[in-house]
């Protein structure tokens, strides 16, 4: 069932394919929003480091207006100023989060790799479906594979690793709310990608493991390759592509996944994992690093907001896998190995994970806490 319109910001991304002359230009503006962001991260470290001098966006702007004006950076000014102060925004952005504890601290922006650009509205057209950023004589080629709800407030270009060019649409769209559905707990694993509260267990696809070997070749004849040569440079562009059709792979698992739970439960209660923590282990490390429970998590969080429903977070201290769902007993000794087992005090017999999680839809939903000193 359906509620009330509401309106989100969401993001619509698209396949581009820009000109020769359109690549040119984006590939010069990429270079100078790296030069720029560089040097105003430089300009923040040393105003902090040597004098002990507050420099925030006000102060970088300031050195963006000064250095187009030297004869060795007169290049900054063929480009667009719009992604060069945007670039000075997410650097601000970035030191915020990482005094606010959200983030680390700001790296350099390196030469390889993604590189994009902001633009906003003063930096683009869009009309009757075609898009044209400054300094560009013709639209960009771009594969509308939906039409957009409204007008972009912002454009981001992204020219990945792989060679493959994106653009990036940030909206207004307005979603329906919904009501109705049930209560659901989920507990993550490796095995099983997820198990629910209603014996439904969801595998893992493993999208790394699957195409390891693959990859595995790769990096091999990548590390045969002479430095700087074109067949470096042509067997480097094939490990990136070999990685997109992973990382592409998992965002459609995720996105359907989380989009399937959201819509079917009006309560989705799911633990809390300190997957930063478990990446420091050896053990399991890189299939953790394949799930993408952070992601899931965060998939979760934003669409339950949009569609009116509701996400508990389970503390990762919980017991959920050692307490008994039936008569609420606790502190049982269970080991990796351990997948079925029988409680002692009521001699119910569980699975490991679906126990698991009709605990943790008992503690999101209110239920009797079985955690001691509740």
């Amino acid at each position: 069932m359906t509620g009330m319109l509401k309106p989100v910001e969401a993001a619509y991304r698209f396949r581009i394919y820009p000109t020769p002359e359109q690549e040119n230009l984006l590939n010069r503006t990429f270079g100078c929003v790296r030069v720029v962001y560089n040097r105003a991260r430089a300009l923040r470290e040393a105003a902090w480091t040597e004098r002990k001098e507050r420099c925030g966006f006000t102060q970088t702007n300031a050195m963006l207006t000064a250095l187009k004006k030297q004869p060795e950076f007169v290049w900054l000014n063929e480009v667009s100023s719009v992604p060069l102060q945007q670039a000075l925004r997410h650097l601000d952005v970035a030191y915020r989060n990482f005094f606010q504890r959200r983030a680390r601290y700001p790296k350099f922006r390196r030469k390889d790799g993604p590189q994009s650009a902001e633009f906003t509205k003063s930096g683009f057209t869009y009309r009757d479906g075609r898009l044209k950023l400054a300094k560009m004589a013709e639209p960009l080629d771009v594969v509308w594979s939906r039409d957009l709800p409204s007008e972009p407030t912002t454009v981001t270009v992204t020219r990945e690793a792989d060679g493959r060019w994106y653009v990036s649409c940030r909206v207004v769209a307005t979603v329906e709310t919904l009501s109705g559905g049930g209560d659901v707990g989920i507990d993550l694993g490796l095995k099983d990608f997820a198990t629910l509260s209603t014996g439904e267990e969801i595998a893992n696809p493993c999208h790394l493991a699957k195409r390891q070997k693959r990859l595995a070749r790769l990096q091999r004849r990548l590390s045969k390759k002479e430095i700087g040569s074109q067949n470096r440079a042509k067997a480097k562009l094939k490990v990136a592509r070999a990685h997109a059709s992973v990382r592409h792979a998992r965002s459609d698992f995720l996105h359907q996944l989380s989009t399937r739970l959201i819509r079917e439960n009006q309560t989705v209660c799911v633990e809390t994992l300190s997957v930063n923590g478990m990446l420091r282990a050896k053990l399991h490390s890189r299939s953790i690093a394949d799930a993408g429970w952070s992601e899931f998590s965060r998939m979760l969080a934003y669409k339950a907001v949009w569609y009116g429903r509701k996400v508990v977070k389970i503390d990762r201290f919980y017991p959920s896998t050692k307490n008994c769902s039936e008569c609420g007993a606790t502190g049982h000794v269970l080991t990796l190995d351990d997948r079925r087992w029988r409680c002692p005090d009521c001699g119910s017999f569980h699975d490991r994970d679906l126990n698991a999680a009709r605990n943790i839809l008992a503690a999101g939903t209110g239920g009797v806490c079985l955690r001691s000193g509740c």
